[in-house]
């Protein structure tokens, strides 16, 4: 394994758009001349059963081809999987969470029971609805997620969601990129 490899593994509902985030931000990894590779982990899962997608980024060729068990990174997109889904499972003790909740970090730490490393939270439904017109919070916890680990640069990221959504029109491009700019400046960490 790549001694700088950043793992990060999504914890969402089908529809809400982890599978899309993972994906794509491998793909702006790749862009920046780096190595990535993401990809869902789902079976006969419906849209709203919970599911997991899973990002690799290394400055070297990525040689694992499996789920992320050890992750440095977990990114939560519904909240209400923290009730029912151990979604810390193997985080490292130096890990970063990311949860898209109205909750304070401090809210999340004594729900997940994490001691350590750190917790970012946004309200990227909120977000969501008031920007794009609708709950899909991927886009926005892609804006928080580069706020808590600057994996790869806004910019590019913004442009990968503008060719990803270039069909979709100009509104749904700015209220994306909106999305996103309000996610990074509204996080708070704990």
């Amino acid at each position: 394994m790549a001694s700088d490899m950043v793992e990060i593994r999504w914890h969402a509902r089908g529809g809400q758009g982890s599978k899309t985030a993972a994906t794509l931000l491998a793909y702006v990894a790749l862009a920046e001349g780096k190595y990535g590779q993401g990809f869902p982990d789902y079976g006969p899962e419906r849209e709203g059963a919970p599911m997991r997608a899973y990002t690799r980024i290394s400055s070297q060729p990525i040689r694992t081809h499996s789920a992320v068990y050890t992750p440095d990174i977990v990114v939560v997109l519904d909240p209400t999987l923290l009730d029912s889904v151990k979604v810390t499972d193997g985080i490292k003790d130096d890990g970063v969470l990311v949860v898209n909740t109205s909750d304070s970090p401090a809210e999340i730490r004594k729900k997940t029971g994490l001691t350590t490393g750190k917790v970012y939270c946004v309200n990227a439904t909120e977000i969501s609805i008031k920007e794009i017109g609708r709950n899909i919070p991927n886009t926005p916890m892609m804006g928080a997620l580069l706020k808590a680990s600057p994996l790869v640069k806004l910019e590019t990221v913004k442009h990968d969601v503008e060719k990803k959504l270039k069909s979709k029109g100009d509104r749904v491009i700015q209220g994306n990129y909106r999305a996103i700019d309000r996610a990074y400046e509204e996080v708070q960490v704990g």
